[in-house]
This record gives structure tokens, C-alpha cells and sequence, in this order.
């Protein structure tokens, strides 16, 4: 797992530069992975959109801040993604704005379908679901994990799975409607749990 996790942080992209690889692909009707076709390429467009308004109006509680400038320890946290998932837009920038918040705080991203390996250690009940962090200490271990999504969308996730048996377009638009209301604060108090669990394992 280790030279896995080693392997990957060679690839791995600063925030700015995700942003900037997912605008210089779309000017080439592309989208990130392996697979392209017009409806990622859309998909792409719509969350390059949404992350540029996120990245503008997300605010951070006090508490998460009181929480995310507590933490001592170095830490990294390596985020699988991709531009054209839907989920990745809406927590990515909420989750740089915390880590913003504390230089001992080291975002990294890497795609998903460039770290195949990376990504099977890390899967979600048994899918390839992101975005997925990855919490790691200063030698590299892993101290904790999150994703793909904030609790609550996790939830309506699993309920509608059960009810209906698998998510369809209606459900989607439902979801991306919670995820505007919330405002990131499901992720943020997810974090805030994060971090205090973290921690807890460091001492």
C-alpha cells in the first residue's frame, strides 16, 4: 500500500492546477480519464461552472475553523477525482477552502483513472466511487479516509438504492439540489469529525 501511495503522490496536482487541466481539456471538447464522450464532456463544462461559483461564495464555519487550525500534525490529503464527476465539483472546493485554512494542511489531487492501483485500495463498497480523501500522516500512513460524499447525501444515496434499486437522472438533479442548499456545511462538519478522530489516532 505503501509504494502505492508513494507512487501516486508522484502524480499528484496542486488545486490550481486540477482547475487549469480541466479548463485547458475543455477548450479541446475533452474531459479528465480515460474514456471520452460528449456527455462527460458536458458534465465537465457544468462543474467547471459550478466550481468557479463555489470557489467564490463557499464560507467556513467557525467551528471548522476553530477545528482546522487546532490540528498540529501534518497532514496530507490526497483526493482522487475527476472534472466530470458531479459530487468531486461540489465537495473539492469546499474541502480547499478548509485546507487553505492551515499550512500544515497538504492538498493534493490525482485522477482517478491514471491511479487505477491507488484507487482499488480505496474503493466504496466495492465501486470506484469519488471522490475519496485519503488522510495521511507525515510518513505517509493513512490516519483516516472520507468520501464520496458528505453523510447526508450518503444517506439519501443508500435510501434511494434500497427504495428504487439504483440512482436515475431524476435522483441526480435531486442530489446536486440538496448539495445548493447545503452550502458545504455537511462536509464541513464531516471534517470536523475527521480531524478530531485524526488526532485521537495520533496521540
Amino acid at each position: 500500500m505503501k509504494n502505492i501511495i508513494k507512487q501516486s503522490l508522484e502524480k499528484t496536482l496542486n488545486y490550481q492546477e486540477y482547475r487549469t487541466l480541466v479548463k485547458d481539456l475543455l477548450a479541446e471538447n475533452k474531459s479528465t480519464g480515460h474514456q471520452q464522450s460528449e456527455a462527460l464532456t458536458n458534465y465537465s463544462m457544468l462543474n467547471d461552472k459550478r466550481m468557479k461559483r463555489l470557489d467564490k461564495t463557499i464560507k467556513i464555519s467557525e467551528e471548522a475553523i476553530a477545528e482546522i487550525n487546532a490540528l498540529e500534525a501534518p497532514q496530507t490529503w490526497l483526493v482522487i477525482t475527476e472534472g466530470w464527476c458531479g459530487d468531486a465539483a461540489q465537495n473539492l472546493p469546499v474541502i480547499h477552502k478548509m485546507a487553505e485554512l492551515n499550512k500544515k494542511i497538504d492538498l493534493k489531487l490525482v485522477l482517478r483513472d491514471d491511479n487505477e492501483e491507488l484507487m482499488n485500495l480505496f474503493l466504496t463498497n466495492g465501486g470506484k466511487a469519488i471522490p475519496k480523501l485519503i488522510a495521511l500522516d507525515k510518513e505517509n500512513n493513512v490516519i483516516n479516509t472520507w468520501g464520496p460524499r458528505p453523510t447526508t447525501a450518503t444517506k439519501m444515496v443508500k435510501d434511494y438504492k434500497t427504495k428504487h434499486g439504483s440512482l436515475d437522472a431524476e435522483f441526480k438533479q435531486d442530489l446536486q439540489i440538496w448539495y445548493n442548499k447545503d452550502k458545504g456545511k455537511d462536509v464541513q462538519n464531516d471534517f470536523i469529525n475527521l480531524i478530531r478522530t485524526s488526532q485521537l489516532k495520533e496521540a
